[in-house]
């Protein structure tokens, strides 16, 4: 999702040069991975002249050109191809607006022979947004030429911000105009060239922990039940200068999970070798590292992530039972639920899903719950026990029914090539805000800022379930996670 170059053009029909470009950028870099992306059918991008030939803007091209002017191409969208040199430019996003043509060339991330289809490349869709973000700033609140003059020389600085390395970040310039400093041009100190401006406003640092838990649990003593937790900490950081230093500290309560495998941001500038060594192969015991996890950086101007990590947590957070039993043209069910002690019993939601797939419409069901709510949907085949924001004092829940099933339709009824007569599942749905399971968070006192002004400081952190399934302990053999991917 890059663009090659970008061009905007005064479009003057009458005068003697026709049209003129007002503007025009291209990238190297984007260039680089379009010669290794589209191999032997790439087409350098063109020098000003030739594109604005091919365009049909110059006065002095009145040749008629078979492949470019015959009738049988005439474009239905704003996606062009220009010949260029005897071979084909494509895609072009190009259109005219207000006296002033906007155009672009998208990176397409193979081959281009033959043309992949335009649903499939999404930089065109990128480009169009960039250009319709160009049109509103250059447009919005316009009196003359020499305001719009005063524009046109504004947008290098601009596309340094919102599209560095023909990456789209904000197509909103006039949000890049108020945050960039352009006197910060002349600053003594080297702007870094993988940073494309300076931020200019009130300082903030936030920071936001997501754990994820995958589960598969099939409640058989030969088989054992596993569980996994996946870290991301993102980090939003707006300081003045150009090179601000930060350094985040996530620590862990005493009986917390050891982070283990983690991965950094190539801004981190130096880490503590215990943090690099911890890994989930080695067994967890009392000499593992705990932190604090400290992770100095130089931060970029746009939302990142900090570091990924894992960890070997004791318990899942909910166990489950399942028992799903055909008896004649019924099903019985049974599903029992119980959360963990440790977990904070205060959810920002918990559903259970029960999908019967490669059956007929749910004609009939008689269940009870013990708690929360249950909702049919019959045509899907599918039920979903809504639990809400939190268990019962004694921590278990249970659900239990009979279902009958109508003629299975293939063209309306969900089918499922793994989940054949018994294997079936149960799929937990739940988020717990202000939680992480292994304990892990961000002190906002130890945040250490090295740059001008007192930021705010913000932290966050967010437990939510991936994968997470409760098999039907009456299957014959197990679901393992790789063989939901095949």
């Amino acid at each position: 999702m890059a663009q090659r170059a970008v061009w905007l053009i005064r479009h003057e029909p009458g005068t003697p040069l026709c049209s003129t470009v007002r503007f025009s950028r291209r990238y190297p870099t984007v260039e680089k991975r379009a010669k290794v992306f589209n191999g032997a059918s790439y087409v350098p991008i063109p020098e000003d002249g030739p594109f604005l030939k091919e365009l049909r803007l110059l006065d002095d091209d009145k040749d008629f050109v078979e492949c470019r002017d015959s009738c049988t191409h005439i474009n239905k969208t704003t996606i062009y191809r220009l010949s260029v040199g005897g071979e084909e430019l494509w895609p072009v996003v190009a259109f005219l607006k207000n006296g002033m043509i906007y155009a672009s060339v998208p990176l397409v991330e193979q081959t281009l022979s033959p043309h992949p289809p335009l649903i499939s490349i999404s930089g065109i869709s990128q480009g169009l947004e960039l250009l319709f973000g160009i049109q509103d700033f250059l447009h919005s609140s316009q009196k003359n030429d020499t305001e719009l003059n005063t524009k046109l020389s504004q947008l290098p600085n601009l596309l340094l911000q919102a599209c560095p390395f023909g990456t789209l970040l904000d197509a909103n310039l006039q949000n890049s105009l108020d945050n960039i400093n352009f006197a910060s041009v002349s600053q003594p100190q080297k702007q870094p060239a993988w940073k494309a401006g300076t931020y200019k406003g009130k300082p903030q640092v936030s920071v936001s922990i997501t754990e994820k838990v995958k589960s598969m649990q099939y409640d058989k003593q030969d088989i054992a039940d596993t569980w996994q937790v996946v870290g991301a900490v993102i980090c939003k950081c707006d300081l003045e200068g150009i090179m601000p230093n930060v350094t985040i500290s996530l620590n862990l309560p005493t009986n917390g999970s050891p982070l283990q495998d983690i991965l950094v941001h190539p801004c981190v500038t130096s880490l503590d070798s215990a943090i690099l060594t911890s890994s989930s192969i080695d067994a967890v015991d009392d000499s593992a590292f705990s932190g604090p996890y400290k992770f100095p950086f130089t931060p970029p101007l746009e939302s990142f992530n900090l570091c990924y990590y894992t960890s070997q947590v004791p318990v899942p957070p909910i166990w489950g039972f399942y028992q799903m039993k055909e008896e004649e043209i019924q099903l019985k069910i049974k599903v029992n639920l119980k959360l963990h002690e440790s977990v904070k019993n205060n959810f920002e939601f918990c559903e259970a899903h029960i999908p019967f797939y490669n059956r007929g419409p749910i004609t009939q069901l008689e269940y009870k719950v013990s708690f929360g709510q249950l909702e049919v949907f019959r045509e899907k085949s599918l039920l979903i026990w809504i639990i809400g924001q939190k268990f019962p004092k004694s921590m278990e829940i249970s659900l239990s029914g009979t279902i009958t099933f109508g003629a299975k339709s293939h063209d309306k009824q969900p089918f499922d090539q793994i989940c054949i007569g018994d294997t079936a599942y149960v799929k937990l749905h739940f988020s717990i805000l202000d939680y992480t399971l292994t304990g892990c968070y961000a002190d906002q006192h130890s945040v250490q800022v090295f740059a001008s002004g007192k930021p705010k400081i913000s932290s966050y952190r967010k437990l939510v379930s991936s994968d997470y399934y409760i098999w039907n302990s009456k299957a014959p053999a197990p679901v393992t996670y790789g063989s939901l991917l095949l």
